[in-house]
């Protein structure tokens, strides 16, 4: 992971960075009030958001980023170049779960996902990509 500094983004990175942010509002968290909203842009272009569900059934909870990824799966969009995820305090990294499921979507269209990572409270921004926050993931091959 590399610090980058808000001059360093490209406008596709401009942008997804406003939408994922937009998305927090759309987070729905009453038991840890943790905000995140999460970007994908797709090879074709589009912008697909998705924000952070909770349940009191832990375990039904989805992140942002798979709810980024189901949402833009559920229309047909399989294929991925960069993801946003944005969150209300501190940096934060996706879990281990998305990072697999991030990982099988490479896998399948072949592509390295490049993943920024906002922390809001600060402005701060990290650039990752899923090779390197999951170097041994396993997938269907």
């Amino acid at each position: 992971m590399i610090e980058v500094d808000q001059g360093y983004l490209d406008s596709d990175w401009v942008e997804l960075v406003k939408t994922a942010s937009q998305a927090k509002n759309n987070a729905y968290c009453p038991y840890s009030q943790y905000q995140v909203g999460a970007a994908l842009l797709c090879v074709n272009g589009e912008i697909v958001a998705g924000a952070n569900v909770e349940n009191a059934a832990y375990g039904s909870t989805i992140c942002a980023e798979r709810s980024a990824l189901v949402a833009a799966n559920s229309r047909g969009l399989r294929d991925f170049k960069r993801l946003v995820v944005s969150v209300v305090g501190e940096i934060a990294a996706p879990c281990g779960a998305c990072r697999q499921v991030l990982h099988e979507f490479s896998s399948v269209s072949g592509l390295e996902l490049e993943i920024l990572l906002h922390g809001e409270a600060k402005d701060t921004y990290q650039l990752t990509t899923i090779s390197e926050l999951l170097p041994h993931g396993f997938d269907f091959r």
